[in-house]
């Protein structure tokens, strides 16, 4: 009996192991590092079932997955522009479906404070924030990846220039760029070699290269290596120089940011400090408050507030906005 249930523990054990074992290697296949960058590269260069696919093999981005609907936001004005927003954010979201997100907001922000009975400067706000809030955020998080795109280029230019002193050609670099380095500046990359595996010219891939990464740097390596391709040149030591210079403005910038930081700290206490006083109060004497929004002289007021908060802003952000 005793013999047994050991033999019969020792299973017991051995099944337990076994199972977490390959519920690890499902998960590491399928949520891994490896499988995310698999994932990664099929959606940026592989046409899927459903037709939401980032690249196509014909280069031309999807609008939307129905045709009718893509066709019908190519023929209308801007929605490039939109895209290529999208495209530089680094979100995989469709203009279709940013559209309705949008649509969304601006439905609710019409509903919701009518239906709570809120004072029309309240709507008037909450339609403001909802018309402004994605494109704001877009812009955000296309500003935020363009600044970390930026803090990888001189790391990107030495990896270049060693690779070139290795005897590596320019695609196979560019290959070995995209698997290396981290992203936002892989994926990018790595669009570019699959770009040039498909048949688009080298000049026409790092054309592209530039035109969805909008930076001055990214655009002088660019140039360097088209003219090296052209007239002749040792391009590592170009692509050193260029790193060179990269760094030395990033550590400008940086003294800059040093240099504002007490004017832009000024610039946030001055803009929230009347919101955060006007919340306070509303909540400490709303009868008090509430004079600004019922009384025809008060919302006078506090359009002339709005407008000099709204200039005050903007004047302090030109002063403190440097750009080397």
């Amino acid at each position: 009996m005793d013999l047994v249930f050991s033999a019969f523990t020792v299973l017991l054990f051995a099944a337990v192991i076994l199972a977490i074992e390959g519920a690890w290697l499902w998960w590491s296949g399928s949520h891994g590092g490896a499988a995310q960058r698999i994932a990664r590269r099929l959606q940026l260069m592989a046409a899927r079932a459903d037709g939401s696919e980032r690249v196509t093999i014909l280069k031309q981005r999807r609008y939307s997955a129905q045709p009718v609907l893509d066709g019908w936001l190519r023929r209308t004005p801007h929605m490039d522009k939109l895209d290529r927003l999208l495209l530089q954010a680094g979100m995989d979201w469709t203009v279709a479906r940013f559209g309705a997100m949008q649509g969304a907001l601006l439905l609710a922000a019409l509903w919701l404070p009518a239906m709570l009975g809120a004072p029309w400067m309240a709507r008037l706000a909450a339609l403001a924030a909802a018309a402004a809030g994605p494109a704001l955020l877009l812009l955000q998080a296309r500003e935020r990846r363009m600044r970390k795109l930026e803090a990888q280029l001189p790391e990107v230019a030495d990896f270049l220039g060693r690779a070139l002193r290795a005897g590596h050609s320019f695609a196979n670099v560019l290959q070995m760029v995209g698997n290396e380095m981290p992203e936002p500046t892989g994926s990018e990359f790595r669009m570019a070699y699959e770009e040039i595996n498909y048949g688009v010219p080298m000049n026409e891939a790092l054309h592209n290269l530039a035109a969805r990464i909008p930076l001055t740097d990214l655009r002088y390596m660019v140039i360097a290596v088209l003219i090296q391709r052209e007239s002749g040149g040792n391009l590592a030591e170009l692509l050193d120089n260029v790193s060179a210079m990269v760094r030395a403005r990033l550590k400008l910038m940086a003294q800059v940011r040093v240099f504002s930081a007490e004017g832009r700290m000024s610039a946030w206490i001055l803009g929230l400090l009347p919101l955060g006083v006007m919340a306070l109060m509303s909540l400490l004497n709303p009868g008090y408050v509430s004079v600004l929004w019922t009384d025809p002289y008060g919302e006078q007021l506090l359009w002339y507030a709005a407008g000099a908060m709204l200039t005050g802003v903007l004047w302090m952000r030109s002063v403190i906005r440097i750009r080397a």
